[in-house]
């Protein structure tokens, strides 16, 4: 039985790009004496861990549940009183359909110290590194982020909410409803409304399709995209232009003088 007092801190992956981990995270796994992880986490994370520390995997995604919840919250108790500083590492932002919060209300009922450490949601990061702005003037000025699947594994009625809107919708774990959400928009008469699916967002695999209401479920089922992905609904996507594009800008920008030696 370890002499440490158990603890558990709660860190966000982010959206799978290794370098997107916040250093503040990168600390919390360098000081941790057993880290738990998730099945959408980065494994080059691992490699911050301690050498003799031991990482055990608690991995649960779309359609597979290694572990119940349940089972994770008490493998959570046991290790901190087990091993001191549990790490529990979960992709995206913990506390964005991540269940984060049940888990440290589990271990706070148990007398365990808890504190959490945000990570980089892949709900903004997934469209900005296809460029794709959520928010901007004159086009959208507000987003949703919603589950595209309920516990029961049905859609969120809160979609039929946000299709009567003009703001940009994201929708996270979608793919498998994808064509009952594309249905909701198209009894609103939003049949050309444009959709990205971003498939593995931040990671060199990533994959983009993009389209319309009408669209966008034929194109995903012609080009095999599955999950993880992420569903950007709006007009929002037509702002987006390709890397390469983007990369000349700033190059162009970065050929003037710009105040105070600022770069683009």
């Amino acid at each position: 039985m370890s002499t440490k007092i158990p603890r558990v801190t709660l860190v966000g992956a982010g959206p799978g790009d290794v370098d997107l981990l916040t250093i503040k995270g990168a600390k919390a796994l360098a000081a941790a004496d057993l880290v738990l992880y998730d099945a959408l986490i980065n494994p080059a994370l691992l490699d911050l861990v301690p050498a003799d520390k031991p990482r055990v995997f608690v991995g649960k995604r779309s359609g597979k549940h290694e572990f119940p919840q349940e089972e994770i919250n008490a493998l959570i108790v046991k290790y901190a009183f087990e091993y001191g500083h549990v790490v529990r590492l979960k992709g995206g932002d913990p506390f964005v359909f991540g269940r984060g919060y049940e888990e440290i209300q589990f271990a706070a009922q148990h007398g365990i110290s808890t504190a959490v450490i945000p990570g980089i949601s892949s709900a903004v990061a997934v469209p900005a590194s296809q460029n794709i702005p959520l928010t901007s003037r004159g086009v959208s000025e507000s987003f949703w982020v919603i589950t595209g699947a309920t516990k029961y594994g049905q859609i969120s009625e809160d979609i039929a909410l946000a299709a009567q809107s003009s703001a940009t919708v994201i929708i996270l774990m979608g793919m498998k409803n994808l064509e009952d959400i594309t249905r909701v928009f198209q009894v609103l008469g939003k049949n050309t409304t444009p959709v990205a699916i971003i498939q593995n967002g931040t990671l060199p695999n990533e994959r983009l399709v993009c389209g319309t209401i009408d669209t966008i479920y034929q194109l995903a089922q012609e080009q095999q995209v599955t999950s993880p992905a992420i569903i950007v609904i709006g007009q929002v996507v037509d702002l987006r232009f390709p890397s390469e594009q983007k990369t000349k800008i700033i190059q162009e920008a970065n050929q003037f003088n710009l105040p105070n030696g600022s770069t683009f």
